[in-house]
């Protein structure tokens, strides 16, 4: 079992930045892929980036590339997905979640991840 707490969300105009963090307790995080998912209001939630057991393998959806930045805090055991040059279409609600599978394969596919966090909200306006 995997608890998992995100806080971090919030307001910000288009431009702006954000950083989520997901604090994860129970059996080590290190075990799993970790993702950060959205979803907006009428869409379906999807994959925005994933950091592999090791750490050294990160994963982003192509809509995000170059603007978010995933990684962790094993020590911690603390997840973070930092968002740079935010735009209205980033906003939704961002879950975190593990999954006990390997990343590479499952890092977009919702159904793969066992363990979620409640979510933050996340809204950016223009």
């Amino acid at each position: 079992q995997v608890q998992l707490v995100e806080s971090g969300g919030g307001s910000v105009q288009a431009g702006g930045s954000l950083r989520l963090s997901c604090a994860a307790s129970g059996n080590s995080y290190s075990r799993y892929c970790m993702g950060w998912f959205r979803q907006a209001p009428g869409k379906e939630r999807e994959g925005v980036a994933a950091i592999g057991r090791d750490g050294g393998s990160t994963y982003y959806a192509d809509s995000v590339k170059g603007r978010f930045t995933i990684s962790q805090d094993n020590a911690k055991n603390t997840l973070y997905l930092q968002m740079n040059s935010l735009k209205p279409e980033d906003t939704g609600m961002y879950y975190c979640a593990a999954s006990p599978h390997y990343c590479a394969v499952v890092w977009v596919r919702s159904s793969a991840f066992a363990y979620w966090g409640q979510g933050t909200q996340v809204t950016v306006s223009s």
